[in-house]
């Protein structure tokens, strides 16, 4: 049987594989163009990811999630990176997240932590985290489709394929997804 955690674990690397896939997509010369009307840059929403996870998942169990180093605001600003810089940062953010969820178990889920002083127990702070989380991959999947048009690669059940999908689904468990991701051949 999975563990609580282990399910929640295995969601975060199911988005992780998610976003990781769409900016494999990307050029790297677009990962710091705006988004469509404007909108954040690829990098610009990793930065905020990695800095969320970053700020929330450091010494998650015995300090404030809102961390006093973190620049929130600065996340936001407009950047110019390189794919190699991009990645350096993203992988800061789930080191942080990982490691943690690594040593925590279901017992530890009625815990109380803080998030800006407001207390939360680890389990509404994980859902609450999981869900800011998969709301902006969402948004690097959106973004990066605009920017690939015709030539992006379905990451999910492409348009047109549910019923061949229905016959042998493949991607219901997280793991599975995430796996799927990372082997499928590029274009």
């Amino acid at each position: 049987m999975t563990s609580i955690i282990q399910s929640i674990e295995g969601e975060y690397r199911r988005y992780k594989a998610l976003a990781e896939a769409a900016l494999e997509q990307v050029p790297e010369t677009a990962l710091s163009e705006p988004g469509p009307s404007g909108g954040n840059s690829l990098a610009t929403i990793c930065w905020h990811i990695s800095g969320n996870l970053q700020s929330r998942f450091t010494d998650f169990l015995t300090t404030d999630g809102e961390k006093p180093w973190r620049q929130r605001e600065e996340e936001f600003a407009a950047r110019t990176v390189s794919r190699a810089d991009l990645a350096a940062k993203w992988s800061q953010g789930w080191d942080a997240l990982l490691a943690t969820l690594a040593t925590l178990t279901d017992v530890d889920l009625t815990k109380s932590i803080t998030i800006r002083g407001q207390a939360l127990s680890v389990h509404e702070a994980l859902h609450r985290s999981l869900a800011h989380t998969s709301y902006h991959v969402g948004q690097i999947v959106y973004v990066a489709h605009a920017i690939r048009g015709r030539d992006w690669r379905y990451l999910s059940i492409p348009p047109g394929r549910s019923d061949t999908y229905n016959a042998n689904p493949t991607g219901e468990k997280a793991a599975e997804h995430a796996k799927r991701l990372r082997v499928e051949p590029r274009p």
